[in-house]
């Protein structure tokens, strides 16, 4: 029995971005990406490991060196377009928000599980983190370009952010491509209802 049941959401990539390393977050439009187990080579959250941050921080002293789960940012168009309807813009560009992958048609897509996988046919696989909590950086780059906007971001983005991953069967992903979304086949954690049965 396979660990990771195929579920009946495909995700089309409408969009591609890549962050410069050294560079500010905003992320420049590409048309296809190659990822290698360490990411997008030479991108801003490329790496087999990184430095941790305040996310990890009762975990890890700022700065530990830890593995990188964190090497792609992978949006909703659907998400995007409420949280554009509520800061008030009629785009929100996935530039903006440092964005590797854009996907159209996975419903709440947040919120799918950890260790979740998307993959394009045969290919590219790619392993969900977790559900990416919204941080002030995409306010400031929104608010360069689109005064009175950014500050309203962050709280608009909440459980709309998209999640963060790692590539764990490298390959090419393109504008276009199906993204299929696998998730891991397990009931949902309950240990207040553990106890009971007890």
């Amino acid at each position: 029995m396979p660990f990771l049941r195929e579920t009946e959401y495909v995700g089309e990539v409408v969009w591609l971005g890549y962050v410069l390393a050294g560079q500010s977050l905003r992320a420049e439009s590409v048309q296809a990406l190659d990822l290698d187990f360490d990411g997008a080579s030479g991108e801003r959250h490329a790496g087999f490991n990184r430095a941790s941050c305040v996310r990890v921080k009762n975990l890890y002293p700022t700065g530990t060196e830890i593995r990188n789960v964190r090497q792609l940012s992978v949006l909703s168009a659907e998400e995007l377009d409420q949280i554009a309807q509520e800061i008030g813009l009629d785009v929100l560009a996935p530039s903006y928000l440092g964005a590797s992958i854009v996907l159209k048609g996975i419903p709440d897509f947040s919120h799918i599980p950890p260790s979740s996988r998307l993959q394009v046919s045969g290919g590219l696989t790619i392993t969900v983190d977790m559900e990416n909590a919204p941080c002030v950086l995409p306010g400031r780059e929104i608010e360069a370009d689109q005064p009175g906007h950014g500050v309203a971001f962050k709280p608009s983005a909440v459980g709309r952010r998209g999640i963060t991953g790692w590539v764990e069967r490298p390959g090419r992903v393109q504008v276009g491509d199906q993204l299929n979304l696998f998730v891991p086949d397990q009931p949902d954690w309950a240990p207040l209802s553990a106890l009971v049965s007890d």
